[in-house]
């Protein structure tokens, strides 16, 4: 279980890992051992209630595919564990990102000296774009 917070875990069955070799530098080894991590986790055919469902299809992160599915690609460290602990964790963050509510904006008016002090900052703006003026002989 990939436990996201105190009321919502993940089992381990609803993800599904396959180590594959890593990209970039790092040599020989990089080329003969699958490494990294590819993590894919449907988010319709999962576990989560429908509202972190929604949630998570909305988010609009580039990690979520078309389709709705997560796709995670740990290539981070040289070891298969610790990439796999990896993109547990980025999973976890990203499912637990869905789960927080926004708290609603509670809609303000400027303060009388808010505005007072706008207006004598644009006069006095104004005084100094009005002395860049030509200067005359008279």
């Amino acid at each position: 279980m990939l436990k996201v917070s105190s009321k919502l875990a993940i089992p381990l069955e609803e993800i599904e890992m396959n180590a594959v070799r890593a990209q970039g530098a790092g040599g020989q080894n990089v080329n003969k051992v699958a490494s990294a991590i590819h993590l894919r986790f449907d988010i319709a055919a999962s576990s989560l209630p429908e509202e972190v469902k929604t949630r998570l299809l909305a988010l609009g992160d580039q990690r979520i595919s078309s389709d709705g599915v997560i796709v995670i690609k740990a290539q981070r460290f040289r070891t298969q564990e610790k990439n796999r602990t990896d993109a547990l964790e980025r999973l976890r963050e990203l499912v637990a990102s869905a789960t927080r509510t926004r708290k609603k904006r509670v809609a303000t008016k400027p303060t009388r000296a808010s505005k007072e002090r706008r207006l004598k900052q644009k006069t006095r703006r104004g005084q100094i774009k009005s002395m860049r003026g030509k200067v005359s002989d008279h």
